[in-house]
């Protein structure tokens, strides 16, 4: 389990928190700022921040925080935008659709680069325990947006998409379905760059195999990706061996085999293949590795930045990954 905070910087932004506590009746600067009466001081120019958007437990509902925040910033300015916690899925009654409520607003953010859904701590709700629902019509609904990012993954529906201007995309997740790992295998996204995976466990949905992986690592999709993280697995034994003799592997720049269950077996399949020397960073923070092996990694790569912390030790024959519940 991860303990998250908060962003407070997103893409070079400094976040404005604007949630059940904010919002003002005062107009505003003429430049998007208006004043916050919590603190007194004035939000920033709309423009010149990344937007938190997010209710507390038991709080006012997330749709009228939401209604606020399009009546009191400018929204035509805002480029980065998070959403925060929008209800606990037991309170049916107070929680919207998040993904609704931006697609009924669209048009009011016509200059909507980077979206991050989801920015909820452990306190609010446990990465597992967060319900999404079908987050394809954002694609459709803001086809200009180059970052996407989207923390949880319980209910989670995407269908392949088409992107021209998609450069990132994230799943962090406990446990991601291979349903959503193979919508984005065939997905049209001729301008990714970088893409994250938490694939996480199975008792949390992460049911994906090696072979939902394929068109990721044969090259064929994404042809301009140049970082890669299949992240957070309990098969990352498995998902190393195959990196080991994936075509990919060879126009990126990072690759993150980070916070999983990966051990001497694994790292080695991954020296034994294709040669990484050509990498900036290799990540494989979190991991199973003993002494000797951590230390043959390093002399193997010694042009590369390996990331080696968090060395850990099973518990007797169990073995865990960073993020699950």
């Amino acid at each position: 389990m991860a303990i998250y905070e908060h962003l407070e910087e997103y893409v070079g932004l400094p976040v404005a928190t604007f949630n059940e506590d904010t919002g003002t009746d005062e107009e505003d600067d003429g430049r998007g700022a208006a004043a916050d009466p919590v603190s007194g001081e004035d939000f920033p120019p709309a423009g010149e921040a990344a937007w938190f958007v997010g209710t507390s437990f038991d709080e006012e509902p997330f749709g009228e925080v939401f209604a606020r925040f399009l009546e009191t910033i400018d929204t035509t300015e805002v480029t980065a935008l998070i959403i925060g916690y929008w209800g606990a899925s037991y309170e049916l009654e107070k929680v919207p659709d998040p993904v609704a409520l931006l697609t009924g607003a669209a048009a009011s953010f016509p200059k909507l680069r980077s979206l991050f859904l989801g920015d909820i701590t452990g306190e609010e709700a446990e990465i597992s325990w967060i319900e999404h629902g079908d987050i394809t019509p954002l694609f459709a609904a803001f086809p200009d947006l180059e970052r996407v990012e989207v923390r949880g993954a319980q209910e989670l529906v995407l269908d392949p998409i088409k992107s021209e201007k998609l450069k990132v995309l994230r799943f962090e997740s406990g446990g991601l379905p291979a349903r959503i790992v193979r919508a984005v295998g065939a997905s049209d996204l001729p301008n990714l760059e970088h893409l994250d995976l938490w694939l996480g466990e199975a008792n949390y949905g992460g049911d994906a195999t090696v072979a939902d992986l394929a068109p990721f690592l044969s090259g064929e999709r994404l042809p301009a990706l140049r970082h890669l993280g299949l992240e957070d697995s309990e098969i990352q034994d498995e998902i190393a061996a195959a990196v080991a003799g994936a075509p990919v592997v060879a126009r990126l720049e990072s690759l993150s085999l980070a916070m999983g269950i990966l051990t001497d077996q694994g790292a080695e399949a991954l020296l034994a293949g294709q040669p990484l020397t050509h990498l900036r960073k290799l990540d494989l923070h979190h991991h199973f590795l003993s002494d000797a092996m951590i230390e043959q990694v390093r002399a193997a790569l010694p042009g590369v930045k390996v990331d080696l912390d968090e060395q850990e030790k099973p518990d007797g024959d169990w073995h865990f990954i960073a993020v699950s519940e």
